[in-house]
């Protein structure tokens, strides 16, 4: 009695996979001249939803719960390059129109004593605290330990990465340029 093989030499060859198609949100948008931007929107969602959720859970284990993922952001760009910071740089940097986000947040980081206020002119300045310094810090360590190895060990090349980053800031242009025209009709 011989044992039944999982593949005999006599056995029909196993179909191809079928291909699984686009993976889109809504597929009425899918449906028009360029199916492959519904699909990298979705991937923006995804990307987008899954990048704030990992920022506010990275600053919590780093030891400041209960930020916004733009609060977060906007303390980190008050510490880039360490000097003070306007309400309009923030807004510009971070390509934010409603300056009000970026005020309420600057007064939730002043009040957890992260940031604090000058002035330079008329224009309020932020300026990173030494407590603002050590949650960053402590922030970089987590992302390293948790986020940095786990996307090296996906062999993804840095270069790729950078190349990734430039599509989307030019996308970016395209989508904004976009938004510009819709706001006109």
């Amino acid at each position: 009695m011989t044992k039944p093989s999982a593949a005999r030499d006599d056995a029909p060859p196993a179909a191809p996979a079928k291909p699984v198609g686009s993976i889109v949100s809504s597929a009425h948008l899918a449906d028009g001249a360029l199916p492959a931007l519904s699909e990298l929107e979705f991937g923006l969602n995804m990307i987008g939803h899954a990048y704030h959720r990992w920022m506010i859970r990275c600053m919590a284990a780093a030891g400041v719960p209960d930020l916004s993922a733009l609060d977060v952001l906007v303390l980190h760009h008050v510490v880039h390059r360490q000097r003070p910071k306007t309400i309009a740089d923030l807004c510009l940097v971070l390509d934010v129109e409603d300056t009000h986000l970026i005020t309420y947040a600057a007064k939730k980081l002043q009040a957890l004593g992260l940031v604090s206020a000058g002035r330079r002119g008329k224009e309020k300045t932020l300026t990173v605290t030494e407590a603002g310094r050590a949650a960053c810090a402590r922030y970089r360590e987590v992302r390293e330990a948790l986020l940095t190895q786990a996307v090296v060990g996906t062999g993804i090349a840095p270069e790729r990465l950078s190349e990734v980053a430039a599509v989307l800031r030019t996308l970016s242009g395209h989508y904004d340029q976009a938004a510009r025209a819709a706001a006109s009709l």
